[in-house]
């Protein structure tokens, strides 16, 4: 059974500024509530290949694991994976325009879990909804000027 979460949100801020927030690894501690640390292995600026080291903990758990970028398009998507531990995951961020200075941004997880990971999926797939939701919630709540 695999894990295929998609969640999105639109930000009052225009794409290129949501895209540059997003993509740099040392914001991510800022907005993703489960992570800890994040840190390059590579120089910037990110490329395909480019790789990132984050620290994470989730349903209780603390994860270490590096991404390799996969696909990136300037302000458009942006496709992450990592095949490390019980549960390889890819990660996509993509961005579209909703207004004049608006953007729309998707945060997509999905893998497949292995071993004794491929019991939990549906818990799995639950918490990383809600943990989707609070970061995009926050992206959001960084990101937006306030009035």
């Amino acid at each position: 059974m695999s894990v295929d979460v998609e969640t999105e949100t639109t930000i009052d801020r225009p794409r290129a500024e949501v895209a540059a927030y997003a993509t740099d690894p040392a914001n991510a501690p800022e907005w993703y509530a489960n992570i800890g640390s994040a840190e390059l292995e590579t120089p910037l600026p990110l490329a395909v290949g480019s790789r990132m080291r984050f620290a994470a903990r989730f349903m209780g758990r603390r994860l270490v694991y590096t991404y390799r970028v996969e696909e990136l398009v300037p302000n458009e998507r942006l496709v992450m994976r990592t095949d490390e531990g019980p549960f390889p995951m890819e990660t996509t961020y993509s961005w579209a325009d909703a207004g004049p200075d608006a953007t729309t941004m998707t945060l997509r997880n999905r893998g497949e879990p292995a071993g004794f990971a491929k019991i939990g999926t549906p818990l799995m797939e639950a918490a990383m909804r809600r943990a989707n939701r609070k970061d995009l919630i926050q992206l959001k709540r960084i990101l937006e000027p306030r009035a």
